[in-house]
Order: C-alpha cells, then sequence, then structure tokens
C-alpha cells in the first residue's frame, strides 16, 4: 500500500534533497519562525516543515499536484485531522505492545505480530469507513487514488480473511505441520498445515494441546509422551518452533508492511496538517493567503499583489503592510530607498513566499504569480567576526564564492546590502560585476542595496529586464513601508531616523499595518 499524497508516483523521503545551503536560507529568511508555526508544538511536524520547505520541487506538475492535495485539506480539514489522527494512533499504540524480548524466539515474534497485526488490522477498518463515507468529496488526484487504494485494497472480504487467518495463528488447537527426513535424520522442510478449531479456553487449550501429542492413532504413526517427560515436551517444543519459524517471519514482515504504511500516512499528511496550523494562525489575524500561481521556469515573471513577511506578522501583535509588485520579464530587481523602509522585509517576503510556493503551500499574499525556479540563494550581510580572523569583506566574497560554486540556471539569488562593508566605489563595481555575470547565466537576482552608484548604473543602462522598487516616504519623513517603482536616489534619508531617535520620543519603526 502506498499513500501518493505529496508525489504521484513515489513516496516522501524527509530530508531527502535538502540543499547544501539550507542553514543560511534559515537564517537570512528567518525560517524557523515559520517552521514553529507550521509545527504548532509538534516536533515531529517541525521536522517534517523543515524536509519539505527545504526540499523545494523543481517543476511546475509537481507543485501543482500538492496544491490540490492542499486545497482538499483546506476544504475539509477535520477529515484531514482525523486521517492523521487515526495514523498517529496506529503507530503508538503498537509500539506499546510488549516486544522488548519479541526476538528471542519464533513463539514470541509471532505472538507479538498477531497481536500487532490485529490492532493494525481494526485501524485499517476504520481507513476503510473513512474513504467509503468522505472519498466523494475529494476532487485532487492524490486523495481520489488514496481513497482508491483504500476501497480497492481493503476490501471486507479481505479484511475478514486477515481476522481468520489470525485466529488460526493463535493455534488454540494445537499445530499440525509436515516435514521430510533430511541429512543425518534430522528434519527438512517443515510446513505449517491449516487446522480448523473453535475458540477455546486456556485450559481447553493446554488440555487440547496435551491431548493431540499423547494421543494415539490407529494407523499406527503415532507415539506417547508420558506427561512428566520433560526431555520430550522440550523435543516436541523445538519441533513446534521449527514448524512455525517461517510463519512468525512472514507475520512480522506483514506487521511491519503496514506499519510502515502508517507511518508513510502520518509523514505525508504531517505536511498538510502543518499546513492547517499556519492557516489557522493566518486567519486569527485576518492575514490573507492565497494558492499560488507557478509558472514554467522559463518566464521570469514576480507579480504579487499583498505580499508580506509571514514570518513577521507570526512574531507581531498587528498585521503587517501588503505590497503589490508587477515584474513580467524582469531577470533584476534592484530595491533601495529610505533606511528602515521596508526593503529587507520585501526581500524576505519574496524568498519566503517562493519558497513556500515551490514546496506545494498557499503563501502570504492577496495573489501570487512566479516562474519555478531551480534553487534559492541568499547573501544577507552578517555581523563583524569577532574572531578577527578575516575583514568582513573577506567574509562576504568567501560566501559569494561558495554560492557562485553551487548556483546553476534558473535559480533565484537573493542580495541584501552586500558588499556594502567596503567604500561604495569598490562595493559597487564588485556587485557590478558579480551582478552581470550571473545574469547571463539567467540567474534571477533580487537586490536591496543602499550604494547610488551601483543602482543608479543599472537605471542608466535602460534595461527591459530590471525592475527598480523603492521604500516610500512621505514628506514628513513617515515610512509607509510601501515599496513602489521608482528611480533610485542618492539618499536613504539617514537623519530622519536620527531625529526620531535623538529629538523625539521613539516610535515603532517595525513595517506594521496603521
Amino acid at each position: 500500500m502506498k499513500v501518493f499524497l505529496m508525489f504521484r508516483d513515489h513516496d516522501f523521503v524527509l530530508d531527502e534533497g535538502i540543499p547544501e545551503n539550507a542553514q543560511e536560507t534559515i537564517q537570512d529568511l528567518e525560517l524557523n519562525t515559520l517552521f514553529r508555526a507550521v509545527a504548532g508544538g509538534d516536533d515531529f511536524l517541525l521536522q517534517v516543515a523543515k524536509g519539505a520547505v527545504l526540499a523545494s520541487l523543481k517543476n511546475r506538475e509537481s507543485i501543482l499536484y500538492r496544491q490540490e492535495v492542499l486545497a482538499d485539506c483546506l476544504a475539509f480539514p477535520d477529515i484531514a485531522r482525523d486521517l492523521y489522527a487515526l495514523a498517529v494512533d496506529a503507530i503508538e499504540r503498537e509500539s506499546r505492545i510488549w516486544g522488548w524480548f519479541a526476538l528471542s524466539s519464533p513463539d514470541s515474534l509471532l505472538h507479538r505480530s498477531v497481536e500487532a497485526l490485529g490492532l493494525l488490522i481494526g485501524l485499517l477498518e476504520r481507513l476503510r469507513k473513512l474513504a467509503d463515507e468522505h472519498s466523494s468529496k475529494f476532487r485532487s488526484e492524490g486523495f481520489r487514488w488514496f481513497f482508491g487504494m483504500a476501497t480497492q485494497e481493503l476490501s471486507d472480504s479481505y479484511l475478514q480473511a486477515v481476522k481468520d487467518h489470525l485466529v488460526r495463528l493463535e493455534f488454540r488447537g494445537g499445530v499440525q505441520m509436515s516435514a521430510d527426513l533430511g541429512r543425518d535424520f534430522r528434519g527438512s522442510n517443515y510446513t505449517l498445515h491449516s487446522l480448523e478449531v473453535e475458540a477455546l479456553g486456556w485450559f481447553e487449550q493446554v488440555r487440547e494441546w496435551v491431548g493431540q501429542i499423547t494421543r494415539k492413532d490407529d494407523s499406527g504413526l503415532s507415539f506417547d509422551v508420558d506427561p512428566r517427560d520433560e526431555a520430550g515436551f522440550r523435543a516436541l517444543e523445538a519441533l513446534r518452533t521449527e514448524g512455525i519459524a517461517n510463519v512468525a517471519i512472514a507475520l512480522a514482515q506483514s506487521s511491519d508492511h503496514i506499519l510502515s504504511f502508517f507511518k508513510a500516512l502520518r509523514l505525508e499528511l504531517g505536511f498538510y496538517i502543518g499546513c492547517l496550523n499556519l492557516r489557522d494562525k493566518l486567519a486569527a489575524k485576518q492575514e490573507p493567503f492565497c494558492i499560488p500561481n507557478p509558472l514554467p521556469e522559463k518566464d521570469e515573471v514576480l507579480r504579487c499583489q499583498g505580499i508580506y513577511d509571514v514570518c513577521l506578522t507570526l512574531n507581531t501583535a498587528e498585521r503587517v503592510v501588503g505590497n503589490d509588485v508587477c515584474g513580467e520579464k524582469k531577470a533584476l530587481v534592484v530595491i533601495t530607498g529610505a533606511n528602515r523602509g521596508g526593503k529587507s522585509t520585501l526581500l524576505r517576503s519574496f524568498g519566503v513566499a517562493q519558497l513556500m510556493m515551490q514546496c506545494g503551500m498557499f503563501v502570504p499574499a492577496r495573489e501570487f504569480h512566479a516562474n519555478v525556479c531551480q534553487g534559492i540563494f541568499t547573501h544577507f550581510k552578517r555581523e563583524e567576526d569577532a574572531s578577527m580572523k578575516s575583514g568582513k569583506l573577506d567574509e562576504e566574497l568567501s560566501r559569494m564564492n561558495a554560492i557562485v560554486e553551487r548556483i546553476t540556471p534558473r535559480c533565484v539569488l537573493l542580495l541584501n546590502e552586500s558588499f556594502a562593508s567596503t567604500n561604495e566605489r569598490e562595493g559597487s563595481e564588485i556587485a557590478r560585476q558579480i551582478v552581470r555575470a550571473l545574469l547571463e547565466k539567467q540567474v534571477k537576482i533580487l537586490y536591496v542595496t543602499h550604494m547610488f552608484d551601483l543602482a543608479d548604473g543599472f537605471h542608466r543602462q535602460h534595461m527591459e529586464s530590471a525592475l527598480f522598487l523603492r521604500a516610500e516616504r512621505l514628506e514628513d519623513g513617515t515610512r509607509t513601508f510601501r515599496l513602489l517603482e521608482g528611480v533610485p536616489e542618492r539618499t536613504s534619508y539617514g537623519e530622519d531616523l536620527f531625529r526620531r531617535i535623538f529629538q523625539a520620543e521613539p516610535e515603532s519603526l517595525q513595517p506594521t499595518a496603521q
């Protein structure tokens, strides 16, 4: 049995496909806030969130497949949570079955497997019931396949047959088997035969078993064992063990197979349960979200309405300001403007939204259209190296070198105040050469910078593939935290901050809605 709620044709494997730059991405985009919100205090969901978000899907069809499954979960959250609770229940209850010496003998392994399978079959019946009651409501390819599989493979006849086999495998009427005589007169090719018995109490089971091994056979092919012959009983028990060994192993494998199904169901549904947790948090703040439109990777598109930094809103009591951006056929987005005007916040918004889209989630915006990329890289400014082992510019160049070695065409690079640690002329020249080289390699770049020489130089080239955004500042110095299309300016209005901090009462500079 397969789940296939994350991929159309294969299982979701946790931590598979995590890029080498994952830690830098988490740090720069403040993704731990997003992961905690998705997890809702559940450590398992926390790991699922990290694995799914960081291992971005690379093709549009896979993203759309997950989006359809997510849409069903958003439409029927109670059913999705019931399915997830069923998987969790199966795993937790199976783990409580005694098993600390289950591998010590075939008999103990058989006993544990019978008990585990009896439990798991009961939960499979609950799954079948959920499928019968709700499958017609779901529209996604993933859920249609999943419920169809449950209905077909978990038929009434199959479930009843398993129950019947489990009753037989308790061997309440004894064990019937055959064997060949092998070398050195040892038994070989032990074969267990079906033996129909009625349900017996414990005392009746013992009496029936003793009776079978001591009962005479009129054919003459029988023998008696004295009830006081301990060695004889041990020998018979050894024969019994040989007879049930293969059955015990096969039953344990069957139990493991069903348990692995429930583990896969918990893992793959865990992603969507995390999405529901995040949806509930955003809905409580009346923050908008939407199912994004992933476009082919050759289309250099970044078009959105009301995009905001989901990590920021999760850390603040107020709603945050959203922005509208229209970038058609734009490979370079340069963001400039007033200090504390929301530039870095918007850059993180783009990065997080791209990651969320490419793992199949909804995104924090009223509308979001972007082309699928092959990877997301970040290069944000860092604090000064306390050990003084290298200068700040050396550290920036080292990180950029690591990015250049891994980045490929159709990737996205987010630059936040990169190379501002040196003077503007040198920093602008370094950045200009790197940006040009990466643009030639079909890398989309979003760059927040205060370096006027860099931003103005790109603007004066009248690049059709470049979009210039500027943080809005009102005449009185107020920051609206909205980013509008506009040419770069020489000043970032740092004096506004000086007056606000030193000449007036401190005010919040967070980009929250007014």
